[in-house]
């Protein structure tokens, strides 16, 4: 089977290292790819806001199965044309991808289908906006309609700020159309948790829950970016919060898209705070995440060429999916100025000391093979990603990876996984109390 995989980034090239190991796996190509994923796939230039690129590259390379990775091809519509040209392809339509392509949509359908989210109000002037602020308090979140790489929200803990984020989207258009209406909402308090699903034909698939670092700093200060880390680990989710997503999200998500005559299939993200009251949903994305997808696809068994295959034939529930008990973590090299303005063409060195390491995979994202030097092309550079047999000796072995390489300006946080250990050390005081500070351990 000849496998194209859309999309650049660090998301792709461990949806193409996993396709990769499959037995189905006859040819695997990727568009527009980056350095990494060239050592694993043939890569070909195309152009991912146009539809009929994808589709004539896809025929020219008699590709049996089409796997998009970013969320912009999907906005623009490549499903709906592969599907019009009878070709098989993973991911939503152009309808369906609304859920991620518009803030608003996404918001409303919410509040149509009873699904817990945030208050939240649609602001389609600057003046208003400003109104709107005084109702809303602070701190304030507000989300740019449209899509922007992860960088069309801002929490504001200061009125100046949410000022400046306002006039930032709606006035100056920084985000160009993006910001032409913006979604402002209240400020929920709790943890975050990624949990996605794969919905097929007839039923859906849930993946290993992931938590995703969006902010720049670490302990979550500064702005938001595209995502500076994930791990992956099963204690994130417990299995009654598990089911209680599963029945308050997920259910009545696809059931309101069919509903609505926009079934669902392909990924669903579900970007989640996990409050007093309960899970609620903070945002819908209609792919996998990124920097989630890596360790995800480092905790996967099964064949990921099978499971794709049977969510488009109807049968993932035959199929389903085997997955590691041990965690995963990523941690992501950022460029110096990242997110706002990034330094690039800047060489990285020790990727072969860094691979050495047992159960370390470095996933490549803004990075190009240049006068036989690898060097840095954008924000997001590398995926440093680490399985083992604890979260501790995890989060150990992905930093002692991050040691070994290199780039000038290169910059991370230094923090991604400290929630799981914070709340592995609760329950381990909660099931040793003698252990707790000043209750010396038994010798």
């Amino acid at each position: 089977m000849n496998i194209l995989v859309l999309g650049s980034g660090g998301r792709e090239h461990a949806l193409v290292w996993k396709l990769r190991e499959s037995q189905l796996t006859d040819d695997i190509f990727c568009a527009p790819g980056n350095a990494g994923i060239a050592q694993a796939a043939e890569c070909f230039p195309v152009d991912l806001s146009d539809p009929a690129a994808m589709l004539q590259l896809a025929g020219e390379l008699k590709a049996d199965l089409t796997v998009v990775g970013p969320e912009a091809p999907l906005v623009a519509g490549v499903v709906d044309e592969f599907q019009n040209a009878g070709l098989r392809i993973v991911g939503p339509t152009k309808a369906a991808a609304q859920l991620e392509g518009s803030k608003i949509f996404a918001k409303e359908f919410m509040h149509r289908n009873a699904i817990p989210t945030a208050r939240f109000a649609v602001v389609d002037d600057y003046e208003i906006g400003l109104k709107f602020l005084k109702e809303f308090g602070l701190p304030v979140v507000i989300k740019a309609d449209g899509l922007a790489a992860g960088k069309g929200v801002v929490v504001a803990r200061a009125q100046e700020e949410a000022e400046k984020a306002l006039d930032s989207f709606m006035v100056q258009k920084s985000l160009g159309g993006a910001g032409d209406q913006v979604v402002m909402e209240e400020c929920l308090a709790g943890e975050e948790v990624s949990f996605i699903i794969l919905a097929g034909h007839r039923g859906w698939l849930p993946l290993v829950a992931t938590q995703d670092h969006k902010a720049v700093f670490d302990n979550d200060l500064g702005p938001n970016t595209g995502g500076m880390g994930a791990y992956s680990d099963d204690s994130i989710l417990p299995d009654p919060l598990r089911e209680e997503i599963i029945r308050r999200v997920i259910e009545p998500t696809l059931a309101g898209m069919a509903a609505e005559g926009m079934p669902f299939q392909g990924f669903l993200y579900c970007g989640l705070m996990l409050t007093e009251e309960g899970p609620k949903v903070l945002e819908y994305n209609v792919r996998m995440g990124d920097p989630e997808t890596q360790p995800i696809m480092m905790r996967l068994r099964s064949d990921l060429s099978e499971i794709l295959m049977a969510s488009l034939e109807g049968q993932l529930a035959v199929v389903g999916a085997r997955w590691s008990p041990n965690p995963a973590v990523c941690v992501v090299l950022a460029s110096k100025g990242y997110p706002v303005k990034s330094e690039t063409g800047k060489e990285i060195t020790g990727l072969e000391a860094a691979e050495s390491l047992g159960g370390v995979k470095v996933f490549h994202a803004g990075t190009v093979f240049r006068n036989r030097q690898l060097l840095t092309t954008g924000g997001r550079v590398l995926g440093v990603t680490a399985t083992g047999e604890d979260l501790p000796r995890t989060v150990e072995q992905a930093y002692a990876a991050v040691s070994k390489l290199h780039f000038e300006g290169m910059h991370y946080r230094r923090d991604i996984g400290a929630k799981g250990l914070r709340r592995i050390e609760t329950t381990r005081k909660v099931h040793h109390p003698d252990n707790q500070a000043g209750n010396p351990s038994p010798a």
